[in-house]
């Protein structure tokens, strides 16, 4: 079961302005957009050892509602609370058709991991999105994106 993780917030008196200021006391994991895993402390791991991760999930998002011009699509929230690091996984999804789902974008993984080789060096992008994408190939992420359109919670996110 994910545990709730202080992430990041936006401060009340600068939210009008649009600006984005990360005070990481504020606010859960779960109720917090995808792309705020950018915000995380990097966290180094070995390339090779990414499924030892055991990420859970923390929320898919249901962002756009199917419309005959348009498919259904969002965000899904993956991570892991460690006591030495929190990690964060998510990636937009799209519809394809009723009850099947993909990964918008390959190489539109979000993560704070660093992939690093067998000699220590951070793995370049397009190498570790071979990497990721196994990661995300073994979640169960499509059932919970399902289960996320047609079990919609309040607010958005479906834990």
């Amino acid at each position: 079961m994910a545990r709730n993780v202080t992430v990041a917030t936006l401060d009340p008196s600068v939210q009008a302005f649009g600006a984005l200021i990360i005070d990481a006391t504020a606010i859960t994991m779960e109720h917090t957009p995808a792309w705020i895993v950018y915000a995380l402390t990097p966290v180094l791991w070995q390339a090779g050892c990414a499924a030892d991760l055991q990420l859970v999930h923390l929320g898919t998002q249901v962002l756009n509602s199917r419309t005959e011009e348009t498919p259904c699509s969002g965000q899904t929230l993956w991570g892991r609370d460690a006591d030495d690091a929190v990690t964060g996984v998510a990636w937009d999804w799209v519809e394809l058709r009723q009850g099947v789902v993909a990964m918008s974008d390959p190489f539109g993984v979000v993560t704070n991991l660093r992939l690093i080789d067998a000699q220590g060096d951070v793995l370049p992008m397009r190498q570790a999105a071979l990497h990721l994408h196994q990661l995300v190939h073994a979640l169960p992420w499509q059932s919970q994106v399902r289960r996320a359109l047609y079990q919609p919670a309040e607010g958005g996110y479906m834990l």
